[in-house]
């Protein structure tokens, strides 16, 4: 993927990494937002890909849209909703990415930041890093219908109305981060995530999370017996079968994504 400028794509046992390089604060310009969907589209169909790694160059994850650059974008009739659905879609490909997408935050995640994190499948935070909806600040709405996947009513509720950030170790105590650790380890963290991730069957995975996203809001019944007709499914792969096999064997699957 040598042709992005502002996101940077490096790709190792069967782990993406991208990593956000929009200076000086990872703002989601328009050009980032397209790379970023264009990346996660791809990878999608990138058989040597099993998990990604999202992250952030510098101090910031991602401190949210573009102000500076908002002027050169919209211009004329029709350019606002075209911006907006850009926008809307960017997330959109990080929660329907066929692969796991890991986050680590490195630092702050406000606004478009957030709703980035809260499209992922797994968090991970930095001790510095916050999440947070400053657009109250800025005359803006946004962010909260992704932040509902995350926080309570009331905790949400306070950080849109106040601007309030929340820092990695409130994220931990609230369960919404799986941890916090020093800024060093951060990567190590989700990488050992990733690659616990990627030694799985592949089409289990991606089949997981595919139904994870399609009944998140069914009923009771009604997503529980679509997860029963996916099951039905994986279990004609190649991958299950081997599963059972090495299971009964006492040994390590060998899996070939079929």
């Amino acid at each position: 993927m040598n042709d992005l400028t502002q996101l940077q794509v490096q790709i190792e046992d069967f782990v993406a990494t991208l990593t956000l390089n929009s200076p000086p604060v990872n703002a989601l310009t328009r050009v980032l937002n397209d790379e970023l969907t264009l990346a996660l589209d791809r990878i999608s169909e990138m058989d040597e890909v099993r998990a990604v790694v999202l992250t952030g160059a510098g101090k910031v994850f991602c401190a949210g849209a573009d102000l500076k650059g908002r002027k050169d974008v919209i211009k004329g009739p029709g350019d606002l909703p075209a911006h907006s659905r850009r926008t809307r879609e960017c997330f959109h490909a990080i929660r329907e990415c066929a692969k796991p997408v890991i986050v680590a935050i490195n630092g702050a995640a406000l606004g478009s930041g957030l709703a980035m994190a809260a499209s992922s499948d797994i968090l991970v935070a930095s001790e510095k890093a916050t999440l947070g909806m400053p657009e109250v600040d800025v005359g803006l709405l946004g962010g909260g219908r992704h932040a509902m996947r995350l926080f309570s009513h009331s905790r949400l509720r306070f950080m849109a109305l106040t601007g309030t950030r929340i820092d990695g170790a409130e994220l931990y105590r609230l369960g919404i981060v799986e941890a916090c650790v020093p800024p060093e380890e951060l990567m190590a963290k989700a990488y050992s995530i990733a690659k616990s991730i990627a030694s799985k069957s592949p089409v289990a995975t991606r089949m997981f999370k595919h139904t994870l996203n399609v009944i998140e809001d069914m009923s009771l019944r009604d997503g529980y017996r679509y997860e029963q007709d996916m099951t039905a499914q994986i279990a004609k792969t190649d991958d299950a079968k081997e599963a059972q096999t090495a299971f009964a064997e006492k040994r390590a699957p060998v899996f070939t994504g079929r």
